[in-house]
């Protein structure tokens, strides 16, 4: 499948720019061949995370939350349902928790990855770690004040309904299970969707620098996805274009949806 891709041209500095680095020749595009066999689209992390009314404390200290529902209503349903009629393989990668376990591709990726090892051996806490844990928690993110209503919805945390796996496709809440689902059907290339772009999928586990080490190619849609953002960066959303340029500069290829979509029809016909 061939398309178009977003690179960002990390070279060259201009040392006689006061600036050296505004010399880079930055975004570009570039024509690629997606091996169809070989890619899959992974949809990380898609939540609902209900209301603000029903939990006014997790939307005040994750803002992105209605970005992520406006992705899933206006890019999530065209794409994934495209993705579905095509050659392409389309995985899930859930954070944890039960909501991804009832499905038939969580109890596949867990077969194909085997046992779990035991979990790292953390350090052992003092009262003086405790304290200055517990000082970022009420003071950095979330707030003590937050904290209750993001408790509740995650103990209720599903996918939200454009989101939902379908038949078998795998579904993996961590870097074991995804490559064992990459491994068993060929996938070379993830291509991921969700949420967000600066944070899980790049941090998390079944992320893209976990994926990486494996030597996964990692590369993201960009009307697919967003970012957690701050005070001074959100109005213009930089934290999510910081999180495009990561990924094309350590990782793979940030692709437009309307490419990629004009694509898999061309790939139909």
């Amino acid at each position: 499948m061939k398309t178009w891709a977003n690179i960002y041209q990390q070279f060259d500095a201009d040392f006689s720019l006061d600036v050296p680095a505004e010399g880079y020749g930055g975004w570009k595009r570039a024509e690629v061949e997606l091996p169809m066999e070989h890619t899959a689209v992974a949809v990380m992390h898609a939540w609902d995370c209900g209301t603000r009314e029903e939990y006014p404390g997790w939307h005040r200290a994750v803002e992105y939350i209605p970005r992520s529902y406006e992705v899933c209503r206006k890019v999530f349903p065209g794409l994934l349902s495209a993705v579905r009629s095509s050659k392409l393989k389309l995985f899930h990668v859930t954070s944890g928790g039960e909501y991804g376990k009832r499905y038939p591709g969580y109890r596949r990726a867990v077969e194909l990855a085997g046992p779990e090892p035991p979990p790292p051996e953390r350090i052992q806490a003092d009262p003086g770690l405790e304290r200055l844990r517990a000082l970022r928690a009420e003071q950095v993110f979330t707030g003590k004040h937050n904290a209750p209503d993001i408790q509740r919805g995650f103990k209720v945390l599903d996918f939200p309904e454009e989101a939902r796996p379908m038949g078998e496709e795998g579904v993996a809440e961590n870097t074991r299970q995804l490559f064992a689902l990459c491994k068993d059907a060929g996938v070379n290339h993830l291509i991921y969707v969700g949420f967000a772009i600066n944070w899980c999928l790049l941090l998390s586990p079944g992320g893209m620098a976990e994926m990486h080490k494996h030597g996964v190619m990692c590369s993201a849609i960009r009307q697919a996805v967003t970012a957690v953002e701050n005070k001074e960066t959100a109005r213009q959303e930089l934290c999510k274009e910081i999180g495009l340029w990561r990924v094309s500069t350590a990782f793979g290829f940030v692709f437009d949806v309307d490419d990629f979509l004009g694509a898999l029809r061309r790939e139909s016909v």
